[in-house]
């Protein structure tokens, strides 16, 4: 799937935080030629992150979670290597205290699911940059990297359009009786009323499209425009979720948010036994939404 890049907004955004960075630093000559404690060098200091620590990654995701996004745990019948599976397995770090991470993966009849998931607390050691500009600084390179489409326009407008140079024709003889004439009013009329009925037909289509699992184009595996790879609403301060089918089948969706100065990235993805079955990116997502939302839940306090 070729995506058409959506990232003016996340690119001016990116460059502001970058133009305050370099800004800071010319600007704040005299701050640095004050003695320390001054008052000049603390209206300069930004503030620090909400979090000092991190979660411990391999106890973050619930049991019951991990039955749901990897249901090959479950169907192991040795206990030990259940209990394994459930623990998952510790990333590669060099600072447990500024990034960690734990991998899942199970395999079933049917398929073979990995889950990552990724915490990283950031903490800038520039005066003039606070630890959530910096980590808004990361948070967008990843927005930026996953190339996100542009969202799909949902006016009721265009549909409306080629009606348009029907009401003329039907005003042209408004006093005829005649059967034409009450065959054109009456082709005026259902004309009218079939914008909104077609609305309302390509609604209940478009979301029997995102139940099965078949884009618009109805190519089985494609994925429909309500569960594209777009921004989230309502998960930390600002979130998106990415959802990409290679060649093989292996369906994968990451969804990374940003709460003050910690960034979280979810990989999940499932690669089919067989190459005629898709995963569904509509379980997919709905799976990886809830972790995040729990995972989010956990930064609240």
């Amino acid at each position: 799937m070729q995506r058409k890049a959506y990232v003016p907004g996340v690119a001016a955004l990116l460059a502001a935080l970058l133009a305050g960075c370099t800004g800071g630093s010319s600007d704040g000559g005299s701050a640095d030629d004050a003695k320390p404690g001054s008052s000049a060098t603390t209206a300069t200091a930004a503030q620090p992150g909400k979090y000092r620590t991190l979660p411990e990654p391999c106890g973050a995701v619930s049991q019951s979670t991990l039955d749901s996004l990897l249901p090959g745990i479950e169907q192991l019948t040795d206990e030990e290597q259940r209990e394994k599976a459930y623990e998952g397995t510790a990333t590669v770090t060099y600072d447990t205290d500024r990034k960690v991470g734990c991998r899942w993966k199970a395999e079933s009849p049917t398929a073979t699911d990995h889950l990552l998931v990724d915490f990283e607390r950031v903490v800038s050691y520039d005066n003039a940059v606070s630890d959530d500009d910096r980590a808004t600084e990361i948070y967008v390179k990843k927005e930026v990297a996953a190339d996100l489409p542009e969202p799909v326009a949902t006016s009721s407008d265009s549909p409306d359009t080629p009606d348009t140079p029907a009401s003329p024709d039907a005003s042209e003889s408004p006093d005829s009786t005649d059967s034409p004439g009450s065959s054109g009013a009456s082709a005026s009329s259902g004309s009218a009323a079939s914008p909104s009925v077609s609305e309302e037909a390509g609604s209940e289509e478009s979301g029997s499209d995102a139940t099965s699992g078949s884009g618009e184009s109805g190519v089985p595996g494609s994925t429909p425009a309500a569960l594209q790879p777009r921004t989230l609403d309502g998960l930390g301060d600002t979130a998106f979720l990415d959802d990409a089918l290679n060649d093989s089948g292996r369906r994968t969706v990451t969804v990374v948010f940003r709460t003050s100065n910690v960034v979280v990235t979810i990989q999940y993805d499932e690669q089919p036994a067989t190459t005629t079955d898709v995963p569904s990116s509509e379980d997919m997502q709905d799976r990886a939404r809830k972790l995040a939302g729990q995972l989010a839940g956990t930064f609240s306090g």
